[in-house]
């Protein structure tokens, strides 16, 4: 698999970013002595300190860690060759990986699919490869990151023979910033556009590519251009193609990277036929010592688990006579214990009602604030919005309207600090209702209402009118504030004991996760206060519909 699919894992593996909602739990001593022998390339003592982290992160309760612990470990086990371990120990750190919204667990979380997503590639199972590349691109935020998922899969759908779909990944790809991955997506592209089209002469991508890793002494992204002109050349120029995967073994040994040393002596044979016994020999020494090797790595990956576990073990016993001593010993002092757990019960009895009976203060005292709240925002806050529209709507300016209006406001807002209900009604429910429709009534908006009759609202307790007043000036005003509707439609029902209040415009609508913002936080409780029920029709094709529906009694 080319070195490219790779690169990702060091943009991941050590990425730090603030989490969100997660207690910051302090790190590990092992966690950080394994990151130190992983900077100096000791991978067996890395795997084993992240082993023992991740104990030590479980016994904390910190999921976090120990998931964080068990990717690092999968990553050193693929790194190894042992593909199928690495993959099996990423699935057991998703297990610890659940809280999603978490910044931190995202990124650890496509860290993980991306290792599998490269150990299966290297298994050649390339459809649960862009499987798990599309996981990880789900769960990674940075655009780099993405750039370089997208030349993965891309990379992956050039081994399944699907060049145009691989050219649509890899011109995303293309986008990155970072000189490395750009010239991984350009040699990429080349590829899918040549094969999809024999006819393209990708030479001109190739060089550049190999030219942008020449200068920044990239001696992977080299080999791997070297790989691209030796496949190129091996039909068309044989001696071009000879002499390009020379320079990918020479590169291959300075760089000690045994799977490219196998690949280049793969093309060797074969365009070499004068030489074959020879870079056969070569060829089977080097398969057999990184077998070896692989195998060598996974047992020595099982075996260092095994050692943590039955320490762990050894220590559970351990725990356990302990446990039967302290047993023994509460047996003997049984009398005393049973007197200090009552007193200790007591006290905490004591403690727990002393603490309800605060708590209940302080809620009803909550309760009052948010009921005052609520009043300086329905009386104060709307009724001067109401005002300041109705002003707006005048084609003549009357001050003294004006002023009977704000001394309106002015009387309510005072009657609140006195809690003080209004008794002072001289227009009949659907009068201001129309009224209230009509105040918001312009050049710019028309508002238009249908059924608004006397007979709609008999039977309905005054509290229940004032929180359906509320909820229409409500959604006035946020249609007035949001909506940039010209049209507004209130359309009056009553069936059998129900009241149904229809409700729409021709404004810009409102997304599905906005229902709950814009000023609509008031009109949810008030519904509930009357037992009714509202729906936001947020899929018409303009403006927006909601339905109220409540009973009257």
């Amino acid at each position: 698999m080319r070195t490219s699919l790779c690169i990702v894992l060091l943009m991941l593996l050590f990425s730090c970013k603030k989490e969100n909602k997660i207690k910051h739990n302090p790190i590990s001593n092992f966690y950080i002595k394994a990151k130190i022998c992983l900077d100096s390339k000791i991978a067996d003592s890395a795997f084993h300190y992240f082993n023992l982290a991740k104990e030590e992160y479980l016994t904390r309760n910190d999921s976090l860690g120990a998931g964080k612990s068990l990717v690092n470990m999968a990553i050193i086990q693929s790194d190894k060759g042992d593909f199928y371990g690495g993959i099996e120990t990423s699935l057991e750190a998703n297990k610890f990986l659940k809280r999603e919204e978490n910044d931190t667990v995202r990124t650890t979380l496509a860290s993980s699919f991306n290792n599998m997503a490269i150990s299966s590639s290297q298994l050649a199972n390339f459809d649960n490869a862009l499987v798990y590349f599309s996981k990880a691109l789900k769960y990674t935020s940075n655009d780099e990151n993405k750039y370089v998922y997208y030349n993965n899969i891309g990379d992956i759908l050039i081994f399944q023979k699907k060049f145009k779909q691989a050219q649509q990944y890899l011109e995303k790809a293309m986008l990155v910033k970072d000189s490395n991955n750009y010239s991984r997506a350009l040699n990429n592209l080349a590829i899918a556009k040549y094969y999809s089209n024999t006819n393209y002469n990708p030479l001109q991508e190739f060089y550049h590519a190999l030219k942008i890793r020449e200068n920044r002494n990239d001696r992977w992204g080299q080999n791997s251009s070297f790989a691209t002109l030796s496949d190129y050349f091996s039909e068309k120029d044989s001696e071009k193609s000879l002499f390009f995967a020379n320079k990918m073994l020479k590169m291959a040994n300075a760089i000690h990277s045994t799977n490219d040393q196998l690949q280049a002596l793969k093309r060797i044979i074969y365009l070499d036929p004068k030489n074959y016994s020879t870079n056969f020999k070569k060829f089977y020494i080097l398969n057999d010592s990184i077998q070896t090797t692989r195998n060598k790595a996974k047992n020595q990956f099982a075996v260092i688990r095994y050692d943590v576990e039955k320490n762990k073990a050894e220590n559970q016993k351990l725990k356990i006579k302990q446990a039967e001593k302290e047993v023994q010993l509460l047996y003997r002092n049984i009398g005393i214990g049973a007197l200090s757990l009552s007193l200790i019960g007591g006290l905490f009895w004591y403690r727990r009602r002393r603490k309800r009976l605060q708590q209940e203060k302080e809620l009803e005292v909550k309760n009052t604030q948010l009921k005052m709240s609520k009043k300086v925002h329905d009386v104060v806050a709307n009724g001067i919005y109401q005002v300041m529209t109705k002003i707006e709507n005048q084609e003549v300016f009357d001050k003294e309207e004006a002023l009977d209006e704000l001394e309106f406001v002015y009387e309510k807002s005072r009657d609140i600090s006195y809690d003080k209900t209004d008794t002072h009604e001289t227009l009949e429910f659907d009068q201001k209702i129309s009224s209230l429709i009509g105040s918001f009534n312009n050049d710019e908006v028309k508002t238009y209402l249908a059924g608004n009759d006397k007979n709609i609202w008999t039977g309905l307790n005054d509290s229940s009118k004032n929180e359906v007043y509320q909820i229409i000036r409500e959604l006035l005003v946020n249609m007035k504030k949001h909506s940039r509707a010209s049209r507004v439609v209130f359309k009056f029902e009553r069936i059998n004991n129900k009241i149904q209040i229809q409700y729409t415009d021709n404004g810009i609508g409102i997304s599905e996760g906005l229902v709950r913002k814009n000023g609509l936080t008031n009109t949810d409780s008030r519904i509930e206060t009357i037992h009714g029920e509202i729906i936001f029709d947020t899929k018409t094709e303009k403006g927006l519909k909601i339905s109220i529906s409540f009973p009257v009694s």
